[in-house]
């Protein structure tokens, strides 16, 4: 993630400012003035008044006793997604400090009344990069009274103004209407999202299932994560309906807190350990509340102790924010955005993180060669022509978090091309430890994102050691657009795309040679080993060499039938020279040879699986060594066909 901040649409704070205390002026944004292009792309409301907030109130401020939750309420527009995630970036004072920064420096000081000219700044995270964002302080009214985000307090309005910003961002407010409560969640901490729906995991009757949920979401939010929830609204009718129980279909509801509530009281409470994992949330309109179990009026609350509910903020004020059990929540809510903070710093108790960061495109072309936008995997003859990128697996098994994250599109809504593409991407595993080149045949495929029209799409997978490749698609081929690849691994993966399809001619080539045959060998196991040790095992592993090259396994422990399932790829100048396939023995003093093959590598031999003898190295007889070993060889003249 890059750290740098830079000033958007080339607009200098700290330059304007000074430059408008200079000239005893208020600030005009040139780039979202005071005007209906701001406002709207399409639909348009009469009688709007542009006020800066001392024409609203006598005694404006940014905050009023701090900043809550509680400060923000949903305007006209459509925006609880974007409501919601102010309410959850409001709880984390290190998360919403980056967001507004100098917010001190940015406050109202009536002592210094004349340094104050009516500019802000924000600071968003987008694709890849943070971006301080400059904005005026007028501000959309009707009937004198804010239409958009709102305080409770009449003279607060950071949440007006932060929301500004985003407009600014996003190309004017009606931009803002029906978006993503993750890809705010996102800008607001360059973290990376994970939605999941509650409906398809069998979470209200699969208590395993829902206690591992319920520890990766407390997680998350013990490490300073920001979440977001919904209740999926299946038709235009059905949005903001709002169920018996209080909630609301439709709705971005703010996460305020996770947590294991320890039931009783007195010290026996402590003794019995008996506690009940629970969740608090806010809805955006900051009423309409809960009333089920553990709302705020409910006899539960008599099952916990005092101070167990002081320390968890319990109010009884019909305030939109309200607690419900993790049990309840799953049989409620279909989805739950937990936007995690990644942890690359090593000066840190909690698990750092290695990252990868790459910026990649989607682009047309009728050469083959050329060609980036093959669409899904349902595309068979386009696949392979997306972008490929490799990484590496170093650890026996490791954690990876794959996110892939379109362009922002938002903006474009003025001219009719604000909609996301259908993206996604499959992971294979590549076998050859030394693949350099695009792939050109399918291989192993291991994992897979979905594919949805959203602007990220994140995938957590565990992978064994080797060699894999990502490839991001569109769902459709020939669709064009800009993405960014974040991985995520637990030690340095050495993440690269890979962009040439063969070796590349280089003014050494005539001299040195080129290849003309392109050599794939699959070892994929031996048997009959010698023996090593006195319990009859051996720690064998495999070195595939080719023309001063070579590709080694990893280590295959205590056993005499290794299944190693490993290829090594090599691009031959000299066919004549033969390919040797070694198998030695580790140990801790010296290495032991335990035999090899030789084979040619002919461009018309048949891809078939050979089962040889293990020889001795030098001219002595082809089978005097213990063991077999079963390889696959695939060549070919055309170097891209590998």
């Amino acid at each position: 993630m890059f750290s740098s901040v830079k000033p958007y649409q080339n607009q200098r704070y700290a330059s304007l400012k000074k430059e408008c205390q200079r000239r005893k002026q208020l600030f005009e944004d040139p780039f979202f003035p005071a005007n209906d292009d701001s406002l709207f792309y399409k639909s348009r409301i009469q009688g709007i008044q542009w006020k800066r907030p001392k024409e609203i109130c006598s005694d404006p401020r940014l905050f009023v006793d701090g900043i809550s939750s509680h400060d923000l309420h949903q305007g006209q527009v459509g925006n609880c997604w974007f409501v919601a995630a102010c309410s959850s970036l409001a709880s984390r004072e290190s998360l919403w400090q980056k967001v507004i920064p100098d917010w001190k420096e940015q406050e109202w000081n009536p002592e210094k009344a004349e340094s104050y000219v009516g500019i802000f700044h924000f600071q968003f995270w987008r694709f890849g990069q943070w971006l301080d964002v400059v904005i005026d302080d007028r501000l959309p009214t009707l009937h004198n009274q804010l239409i958009y985000c709102h305080s409770n307090s009449k003279n607060e309005f950071w949440c007006a103004l932060v929301e500004k910003a985003y407009a600014k961002l996003s190309g004017c407010y009606e931009a803002l209407d029906g978006g993503n409560t993750a890809d705010a969640l996102v800008d607001f901490t360059g973290g990376v999202s994970e939605p999941i729906d509650l409906t398809e995991g069998d979470y209200i009757t699969d208590e395993a299932k829902r206690n591992l949920l319920f520890e990766r979401v407390l997680k998350v939010h013990n490490r300073g994560g920001l979440i977001s929830c919904s209740i999926k609204a299946t038709s235009a009718a059905d949005m903001e309906a709002r169920l018996a129980c209080g909630l609301v279909k439709g709705h971005a509801y703010a996460v305020t807190d996770v947590r294991k509530v320890r039931l009783g009281h007195g010290l026996l409470s402590f003794f019995k350990s008996e506690k009940l994992d629970m969740i608090r949330m806010r809805n955006p309109w900051g009423e309409r509340e809960w009333n089920g179990p553990w709302s705020d009026t409910s006899e539960e609350w008599q099952k916990v102790s005092k101070s167990e509910r002081e320390k968890m903020g319990m109010t009884v004020e019909d305030d939109g924010e309200f607690w419900m059990t993790f049990e309840d929540f799953c049989k409620y809510f279909t989805d739950i955005i937990k936007c995690r903070l990644i942890n690359t710093s090593y000066l840190s108790i909690h698990k750092t993180w290695e990252e990868a960061v790459l910026r990649g495109a989607w682009t047309r072309s009728n050469d083959p060669l050329k060609n980036r936008s093959g669409g899904c995997i349902n595309h068979k003859d386009t696949f392979l022509q997306n972008p490929q990128y490799v990484f590496d697996v170093k650890k026996a098994e490791d954690e990876v978090l794959i996110s892939i994250q379109q362009k922002p599109k938002r903006t474009s809504r003025k001219e009719g091309k604000g909609e996301n593409l259908a993206i996604g991407f499959d992971i294979h595993k590549v076998v050859e430890l030394n693949r350099n080149y695009r792939m050109h045949t399918l291989q192993q495929k291991v994992a897979s994102s979905i594919y949805i029209n959203s602007r990220s799409v994140f995938l957590r997978t565990d992978l064994k050691e080797g060699r894999y490749v990502i490839i991001p698609t569109t769902f459709d081929p020939g669709h064009e657009g800009e993405f960014l690849l974040r991985i995520f691994t637990d030690v340095p993966s050495d993440c690269r795309e890979l962009t040439l399809d063969e070796p590349p001619h280089t003014c050494w080539s005539g001299m040195c040679g080129y290849p003309q045959v392109v050599s794939q060998i699959h070892v994929l196991a031996a048997a009959g080993l010698k023996n090593q040790d006195s319990q009859g095992g051996a720690d064998p592993y495999v070195i595939i060499k080719c023309e001063g090259q070579k590709v080694r396994s990893p280590v295959k422990k205590n056993t005499v039938s290794p299944e190693f399932d490993v290829k090594g790829l090599f691009y031959r100048k000299k066919p004549g020279q033969p390919i040797i396939v070694q198998i030695w023995n580790h140990s801790l003093i010296s290495d032991e040879f335990l035999g090899q093959v030789v084979l040619t590598g002919d461009p018309s031999d048949r891809q078939s699986v050979h089962t040889l003898h293990l020889q001795d190295k030098g001219n002595r007889r082809s089978n005097d060594l213990p063991g077999t070993i079963a390889v696959m060889l695939l060549s070919s003249n055309i170097l891209t066909n590998v």
